[in-house]
């Protein structure tokens, strides 16, 4: 009985939440088209301010894979997360989900067509693509568009939080499916 009630749910929640909004604004007396449209043109403006800083940092990053940065970080921290309990393939995407979620994404796919999706690697490098974020693309793109210059603290917290999450996605599917 709650799998079907969550079967209906999810075929239906983002419809209903399509019309309710729309429904809402109007009923407050919101002119809705109007709203979308104005929303619409501040989002293009938006994304041509990010261009910049999404060129400079997709260029960062090729830089760094083709360059062979990437092979050296892995060689050097390799002997201390096999002594961890870190499958050595997932070192490449420990490095690069900081980095690119694009790499990072490029990274899974290869590592689920060559181990499998069900496989222990398959299913570490699925929980850390998802438990995991892209920290430098945020502090590069995101906070270049709203014009912070001083981030403070946010490099050194975005990075622990990786650090965690990665470990974390190791830990707890070695519990679950070893």
């Amino acid at each position: 009985m709650f799998s079907e009630v969550c079967d209906i749910l999810s075929v239906w929640a983002i419809p209903v939440i399509l019309l309710v909004i729309p429904v809402a604004g109007y009923l407050r007396g919101v002119k809705v088209y109007e709203a979308f449209v104005e929303g619409a043109a501040e989002g293009f403006q938006t994304s041509v301010r990010l261009m910049p800083y999404l060129v400079a940092m997709m260029v960062a990053v090729s830089i760094f894979r083709v360059s062979g940065a990437l092979d050296d970080g892995v060689a050097i921290l390799q002997p201390l997360l096999t002594i961890l309990g870190v499958p050595a393939a997932l070192v490449p995407l420990a490095i690069m989900r900081p980095l690119s979620g694009t790499g990072a994404l490029g990274m899974t796919s290869e590592l689920l067509h060559t181990a499998g999706p069900d496989s222990l690697i398959g299913m570490m490098a699925s929980t850390v693509l998802a438990g995991t974020d892209t920290t430098f693309y945020i502090l590069t793109v995101y906070f270049g568009a709203v014009g912070v210059r001083n981030p403070r603290y946010s490099l050194a917290v975005g990075l622990l939080g990786d650090i965690t999450g990665f470990f974390a996605a190791v830990y707890i599917c070695r519990l679950l499916f070893s």
